[in-house]
């Protein structure tokens, strides 16, 4: 875990992110934490480690989602460097469709 980040100002974002109940909650909150520009990038960098990890390529990743080969990169270390957070959610992710 990166301590560069690890802080009491953190802490407090991430305590206020696990009190957020369903999709409408997180619309609401992230809407005001966050800029537009901010929450879509966010979530191309989720699309593209989705992407990543079914095997699709730098290509047609960019194409799908107009992420640069930057970013595409970039996402391609945290999913094989990183703290494994992608792979964790993405295995509570599957794992809560089987159960649907």
């Amino acid at each position: 875990m990166n301590n560069k980040i690890r802080n009491a100002a953190v802490d407090s974002l991430f305590d206020a992110i696990l009190t957020l109940k369903d999709r409408e909650e997180c619309y609401s909150f992230f809407e005001d934490l966050c800029t537009v520009n901010e929450l879509l990038s966010l979530s191309q960098r989720f699309e593209v480690a989705s992407m990543l990890k079914d095997k699709c390529t730098y290509l047609d990743i960019a194409e799908k989602t107009g992420a640069s080969t930057a970013t595409i990169s970039r996402v391609n270390r945290s999913l094989n460097y990183g703290n494994d957070g992608y792979d964790m959610v993405f295995k509570r992710l599957e794992e809560k469709k089987q159960d649907e």
